[in-house]
C-alpha cells in the first residue's frame, strides 16, 4: 500500500513531503496510521458532542459514503477530559476502532493498541501492526489534546 508521505514538522503539524516537484510516497503505514488516528471521526447519530455544541465533526470525505465507512478516530472527544485511567482506556478503544479497517481490508493480520498516562496532561499511545506476512510495525505517539507527536517507528 502506498500513501503520500507526511512528515511531522511540529506538534500536531504535518506536511506532505516533496522532492523537487514530486510528491514522495510512504511505502509503510505511517501516513495511514496518522490519518486514522488524528482526523476526527463523526459522532454516531444522536450523540451530543461533549463541548456543548451541535457539531458532530467528521471528515468531509465520509459524506455520502454508501458503505458507511468512516475515517478518523473519536480521540477528539477526550481533549477536555482529565487524564485518568478511564481516559487512557477510552483512548485505547478509540484507536483500536480507528485502525480496525486495516484488519478488515487485509492490510494487517492484527492491530494491538496500548494507552497509558504519559504525564499530567498526556497519553502515551503504543501501536503494533502485524502485517499478513508476519512483519510487525510499531508506532509510539505522545498525544496531548488534538496534538500528536510521533515518538518512534520501528519495524
Amino acid at each position: 500500500m502506498t500513501d503520500i508521505l507526511l512528515q511531522q514538522v511540529g506538534v500536531g503539524e504535518f506536511n506532505i513531503q516533496l522532492d523537487a516537484n514530486d510528491i514522495l510516497a510512504d511505502e509503510g503505514l505511517e501516513t495511514s496510521v496518522l490519518l486514522s488516528l488524528f482526523t476526527d471521526r463523526r459522532l454516531p447519530s444522536g450523540e451530543a458532542p461533549p463541548d456543548g455544541t451541535d457539531d458532530p465533526r467528521g471528515w468531509w470525505g465520509d459524506i455520502g459514503d454508501e458503505d458507511g465507512v468512516q475515517m478518523g478516530s473519536l480521540l477528539w472527544l477526550l481533549w477536555r477530559e482529565k487524564v485518568l485511567p478511564s481516559t487512557a482506556s477510552k483512548a485505547r478503544d478509540y484507536c483500536a476502532q480507528a485502525l480496525q479497517w486495516m484488519i478488515d481490508d487485509g492490510i494487517a493480520r492484527a492491530v494491538t493498541v496500548d494507552a497509558e498516562r504519559g504525564g499530567l496532561y498526556q497519553l502515551s499511545i503504543a501501536i503494533q501492526i502485524v502485517r499478513p506476512d508476519g512483519d510487525s510495525l510499531r508506532y509510539a505517539y505522545l498525544w496531548d489534546g488534538q496534538r500528536a507527536r510521533l515518538l518512534r517507528v520501528t519495524a
